[in-house]
C-alpha cells in the first residue's frame, strides 16, 4: 500500500497540473461515471492529502480517493485511455487517471472533516501556527503522544495505526524504528517520551524527503552502497533502507543477521543487536 508521501505527492502534482483550471472529469470504467458526471466542467480548486487519504476539491465538490493496496494515479499527455480508470481528470492536454482505488467517492465537507476526525497525526502536515491544519495537527499529535505512551500495544504496531500515526506504513515503520534504536515489540508505556520525540522527529525527516524524490531512502550518508563499497539494493519500492524486507541479510550497522516475524498480522524487521528489547539509551544518532 501507498505511504503518505506518496498521496501527498500525488495531491501537489494534481495542483501543479490543474490547479485553477476548468476540467473535464469522466469515469471511462463506469462505476464513478453518475458522480463524475457532478463535477464535469468544474474548476480543480485544490487537492490536499492527510495520511493515505487524498481530498480532490473541485468547485462543484470533492473527490475522497483511497489508493489501498492496488491503487494508482498516472499522469500523462491526453491520449485514449486504456485499462480500468476509475476517474479521469483532463483538461484537455494533460489527464490524470486513476485505477484500482479502494475507495473513490463524492463527499460533502461534512464527510471530508469526519474522514480527517478518525485520522492521527499527519508528519507531512504542520504542528505549528496559529490555525487551520497546523492547530488541528498539532492537537492529533498531541493525543498520539499521551496514547502512545500509556498503551500496552507494541510501539511496533502503534505506528502501523493511521489514527495514531496517518500516512505512516510497513516502510517507514521499520525503519525509523531501526534508527532509533527501538526494538518493534516494546510495548508503548516502555517508551520514554524523549524517544517518541526523536521517532516523530525522525518520520518527519524521512517522510519529507520521500515526498520530494517519491523514493523512500532511510540509510545516513556513511551507510550508502558508495560509501560502503556495497551494490545498491534492489527491490520493487527502490531506495535504500536498513532492515525492510532484508531477513538473513547483515545488519548494515553491525553486521549481525536481521531479523523477521509478525507482529499484528503484519512482517516487522529488526536487528536484535542494535534493537534490544531493553531500552540501552538514547541511540539514533549514532546509527
Amino acid at each position: 500500500m501507498p505511504e503518505g508521501h506518496v498521496v501527498h505527492r500525488l495531491a501537489a502534482a494534481l495542483v501543479r497540473t490543474f490547479g485553477g483550471r476548468v476540467v473535464s472529469v469522466s469515469s471511462p470504467q463506469g462505476r464513478f461515471a453518475t458522480e463524475a458526471a457532478l463535477i464535469d466542467g468544474s474548476v480543480l480548486s485544490d487537492a490536499t492529502a492527510w495520511g493515505k487519504h487524498l481530498f480532490v476539491h473541485f468547485s462543484a465538490g470533492t473527490v475522497h480517493i483511497h489508493l489501498g493496496l492496488i491503487g494508482t494515479m498516472g499522469f500523462g499527455p491526453a491520449a485514449p485511455p486504456h485499462g480500468q480508470v476509475r476517474l479521469r481528470i483532463s483538461d484537455g492536454h494533460e489527464v490524470a487517471d486513476l485505477r484500482g482505488p479502494q475507495s473513490c467517492a463524492l463527499v460533502v465537507p461534512e464527510e471530508e472533516d469526519a474522514v480527517i476526525a478518525k485520522l492521527g497525526a499527519d508528519p507531512l502536515l504542520p504542528v505549528n501556527g496559529s490555525a487551520g491544519v497546523g492547530v488541528l495537527n498539532r492537537g492529533k499529535l498531541e493525543s498520539t503522544v499521551r496514547r502512545t505512551l500509556c498503551s500496552s500495544r507494541p510501539v511496533g504496531a502503534l505506528l502501523m495505526d493511521q489514527g495514531l500515526f496517518a500516512g505512516v506504513g510497513s516502510i517507514y515503520r521499520t525503519e525509523v524504528l531501526f534508527r532509533q534504536g527501538i526494538c518493534p515489540q516494546r510495548r508503548g508505556s516502555e517508551l520514554r517520551s524523549g524517544e517518541l520525540t526523536a521517532v516523530w522527529d525522525d518520520l518527519v525527516l524521512l517522510m519529507e524527503a520521500g515526498e520530494r524524490t517519491g523514493r523512500i531512502d532511510t540509510v545516513r550518508p556513511r551507510h550508502t552502497p558508495e560509501a560502503m563499497g556495497r551494490a545498491p539494493r534492489r527491490d520493487d519500492h527502490g531506495g535504500e533502507v536498513y532492515v525492510y524486507r532484508r531477513a538473513g541479510q547483515p545488519c548494515l550497522v553491525c553486521g549481525t543477521p536481521v531479523q523477521t516475524g509478525v507482529l499484528s498480522g503484519r512482517k516487522i524487521y529488526w536487528c536484535p543487536d542494535c534493537q534490544p528489547v531493553q531500552s540501552t539509551g538514547p541511540s539514533g544518532s549514532s546509527r
